[in-house]
This record gives structure tokens, sequence and C-alpha cells, in this order.
């Protein structure tokens, strides 16, 4: 099975303050045009999108500069609702362990990583951490939670849907748009079960 895990990106959820993603038809056949072509703009981090160190730290990798590999591999997705302490965070690093995924993991639910949290994960080396909000950590104050992962090159996979998926190993494969100097990129997030064909 293969599951979208993306956001629709013009109908998508956006961080308080981002710009909306906006598109504009600038030839139409229904015009007489010879063919459909669309214009967009969009923030990088809106809908389903990955953050580069370069978002929160000055000197950091940008996009461009982080490869493939964090992105595309084993995955492990957790159920949680509220806060992810730091003993909630070794209990999905240990399921996760179980399985054999634990250098990507996605957590389903309305769940907001604690600072605690992001450490325990950091200090695993983790590749990635997703989840379902627009921001891994608190929506009010992500950036410490966001330092102490990205500090660590842990990439973040933002804005996923996971509603429909239950707790346990996918593949995952979320590669962002390859933009040159960026400090984010969306992304086109699928899982995969073992039997994908």
């Amino acid at each position: 099975m293969i599951y979208d895990i993306s956001q629709e990106v013009f109908s998508c959820r956006v961080f308080p303050g981002d710009p909306r993603p906006t598109a504009e038809k600038p030839q139409q056949i229904s015009r007489g045009d010879v063919c459909n072509l669309t214009a967009f703009s969009m923030c990088a981090h809106n809908g389903t999108h990955v953050d580069a160190p370069s978002h929160f730290i000055r000197e950091g990798k940008t996009i461009d500069q982080m490869g493939l590999i964090p992105y595309v591999g084993p995955c492990f997705v957790a159920r949680h609702e509220g806060d992810v302490t730091a003993a909630d965070a070794e209990g999905i690093l240990a399921r996760a362990k179980s399985a054999g995924a634990d250098r990507r993991i996605l957590i389903g639910g309305r769940a907001t990583v604690t600072l605690a949290a992001a450490q325990v994960f950091a200090a695993e080396g983790l590749l990635l951490l997703g989840n379902e909000s627009q921001t891994v950590g608190p929506e009010d104050a992500p950036m410490a939670v966001h330092l102490a992962l990205l500090g660590a090159e842990v990439t973040l996979l933002e804005g996923i849907v996971l509603a429909h998926i239950p707790e346990g190993r996918y593949f995952l494969s979320a590669a962002p748009l390859n933009l040159g100097g960026c400090d984010g990129a969306p992304c086109r997030a699928y899982l995969m079960t073992e039997s994908a064909e």
C-alpha cells in the first residue's frame, strides 16, 4: 500500500504569520491559449514541508546541502496526543528500535514535542523527525525545540497527515524540492508498506 501523507498546497494549513500559497493562470486553453499554465507563489514552510538547519541556525546547512538520505528510508509512525515528554520520546524510540526503524520517526496526533523530548531525539542521532503540526515544537515558542533538533542535524518534516495511519514501520519518501540556499522546502511525502507494489 502507498499512503499519501501530504497536504494539498493551496488549501493547506499555514503557520500563523506565514504567507499563504497563491496561484494564477497566465495561460488558459479556454481563453484561446495554446496550453494551460499555472504560476504560483508560496512560503518554503507552507503545507507539508521540511526544515533545514539554516531555518534557525545562521550558518546551518541549507536544503540543497542536506542530501536525500534523511528523507528516504525506513521510518516508524508513532501515535501520541498532547505534549511529548522525555519519557514519551524514550518510549517512542524503544518501539521504533523494536520495529527496526529508529532513524526516521513520524508522530501522528495532536502532539507537541517538548524541549526535553527534542533533546532525547537529538541524542539518539535521528535523521528525521516529523509531525502533523506546522511546527514541531510549541507554536507560540518554537525556537528552543528547533535549535535542539536542527543543531544536531535532525531534519524536520512538518505538516504531514497521519490521521488514518496506524502505528508501525513504513518506508518513507519525503524528498524536498532542491531549492538552493533555502532554509526549507515543500515536499510530497508518502509512506509505503512492505507489500507495496
